[in-house]
């Protein structure tokens, strides 16, 4: 069994920060790839950010300069730093790990969260 927990989000005014932390529990062997995606209403989901076990980062264009992904390995944990903040940046994201967990390798999902951008 393996479990993402997602944590961070919420409401701020364009031009401000948040960090969305995504933590994963279980039967873990070992992560490779760790990513952030989100979903507006009404489009469909997108690829905001993703880290490699190596700690090579890719981001969407829409974001560069503006948020970082970084992990903590020890934890199984990744986190998002979001700055300047833009309405357009409105959105459930949601975390994306590659687990190997009991001989498998699988995609799973946190939860997602809520980050609204508005004045």
């Amino acid at each position: 069994q393996v479990q993402l927990v997602q944590s961070g989000g919420g409401l701020v005014q364009p031009g401000g920060s948040l960090r969305l932390s995504c933590a994963a529990s279980g039967s873990i062997f070992s992560i490779s790839t760790m990513g952030w995606y989100r979903q507006a209403l009404g489009t469909q989901r997108e690829l905001v950010a993703l880290i490699t076990s190596g700690g090579v980062t890719n981001y969407a264009d829409s974001v560069k300069g503006r948020f970082t992904i970084s992990r903590d390995n020890a934890k199984n944990t990744v986190y998002l730093q979001m700055n300047s903040l833009k309405p357009e940046d409105t959105a459930v994201y949601y975390c994306n790990f590659n687990i190997l967990s009991l001989g498998t390798l699988r995609t799973y999902w946190g939860q997602g969260t809520q980050v609204a951008v508005s004045s």
